[in-house]
């Protein structure tokens, strides 16, 4: 797998650009997103990205003794 572009990397990449490249890559950027199905078919969920070190529903009823 090659190694990831860092930000010093795309700078001057960036840098080269013509006024019209840079005006299509913001767009390109800036474009909305419908969902993010497609995002997470492309980079599925980390085991950890939706664990939970105590019980799932727990830290909901903290503190509602306070709300009157």
């Amino acid at each position: 797998m090659p190694n990831p572009l860092t930000v010093d990397d795309i700078v001057p990449l960036i840098a080269a650009l013509t006024p019209q490249e840079r005006t299509r890559l913001l767009r390109l950027i800036a474009k909305p997103q419908s969902d993010d199905a497609s995002l997470y078919r492309a980079i599925p969920p980390a085991k950890q990205e939706f664990s939970a070190d105590e019980e799932p529903l727990a830290w909901e009823g903290e503190d509602w003794e306070r709300v009157a």
